[in-house]
């Protein structure tokens, strides 16, 4: 247990900032999973700059790493490319 009050407001704060953070990964997870799904071209092709919009908002937050933001645009591009 914390012993000072700035190591417990920083327990608050790191835990309410944990939750923000695992709501909007999982959100990019979630519009990922749904593009992959997509088996229409055009469909996919309208909801890719959304999803990678997500992905960018996502880097520059520092919710995930700027560098798998971009492999899983590649693979996005790749997957819709195929279609």
């Amino acid at each position: 247990m914390a012993n000072h009050k700035s190591a417990l407001k920083r327990n608050r704060q790191a835990q309410k900032k944990r939750v923000h953070n695992r709501y909007y990964a999982k959100t990019g997870r979630n519009a990922v999973r749904k593009l992959r799904a997509t088996v229409e071209k055009d469909a996919a092709t309208e909801m890719f700059p959304k999803v990678a919009a997500i992905l960018d908002k996502l880097a520059k937050k520092n919710i995930i790493h700027k560098n798998k933001a971009s492999n899983l645009k590649s693979k996005l591009a790749k997957h819709i490319s195929k279609l």
